[in-house]
């Protein structure tokens, strides 16, 4: 019975990475469709298309899945008419959230954004009640044992705005969201090789919280980031170090 069990258990966790892969690259898709709609399918041309090819091709989606759902996008294979919304809210503690989603349907979506809130403390917000609090800008993480030397250069010409070298020897440059895209293209002439690469909300205030409330922030986010059409979800919360 100990071999059966094993190789259940095998099974079962199969199943759970392949769920998650198959969120993932839903998620993508919606991206890299709403990206080629909302301006030129070529990627050269249209800076948030290439930021959503790069991320999935990170994340090892064929070329064959991103051709598909960029003809989707441009309207030459037809296809469902996804569009981009962000809901802003509070969660426990008085944390703000920002979530970003792709969908097709926005009743379903916010409904379900909205009950996931409600369901671990939280509550919807207005338009505008928690946006403000946060700043666009671009990351780019470089591994460890890169020319760090060669990578301050390339970027800070290109407009990086800052550089921290962390504790476990990468290297992350931090753009504004402006002049992400020509900072990325840049790197890329200089032949440098890069991690991740992508835009994202950064928290220009925080909020401090406390071990107990960590676990129910976690878990809310967690939610919040199961649901198929969420993109990507932000907090200010600080989480204490003690």
């Amino acid at each position: 019975m100990a071999g059966h069990s094993k190789w259940a258990n095998i099974r079962f966790r199969k199943a759970a990475q392949d769920n998650r892969r198959g969120k993932l690259f839903s998620k993508l898709i919606r991206e890299i469709t709403v990206a080629a709609r909302t301006g030129t399918p070529e990627p050269d041309g249209n800076p948030s298309l290439r930021a959503a090819i790069d991320k999935a091709l990170a994340a090892n989606m064929s070329r064959d899945v991103i051709n598909r759902a960029v003809q989707r996008g441009s309207g030459e294979t037809g296809g469902e008419g996804f569009q981009d919304v962000v809901y802003e809210g509070y969660g426990p503690g008085g944390v703000a959230f920002l979530i970003e989603c792709s969908t097709d349907n926005r009743n379903r979506t916010v409904s379900e954004v909205r009950h996931a809130l409600s369901k671990h403390g939280g509550n919807l917000g207005t338009e505008g009640s928690v946006s403000y609090m946060f700043n666009r800008v671009g990351l780019i993480q470089f591994a460890d044992g890169g020319d760090e030397d060669e990578i301050v250069e390339v970027v800070i010409s290109a407009g990086a705005e800052d550089i921290d070298i962390l504790d476990d020897g990468r290297v992350m440059v931090t753009t504004p969201a402006e002049t992400f895209f020509d900072v990325v293209k840049s790197v890329k002439e200089h032949g440098l090789e890069y991690e991740e690469a992508g835009i994202e909300q950064r928290p220009s205030v925080s909020t401090e919280i406390d071990e107990q409330l960590s676990e129910r922030i976690l878990n809310l986010v967690g939610a919040i980031e199961d649901l198929d059409d969420v993109r990507d979800v932000y907090t200010n919360a600080s989480f204490s170090s003690d």
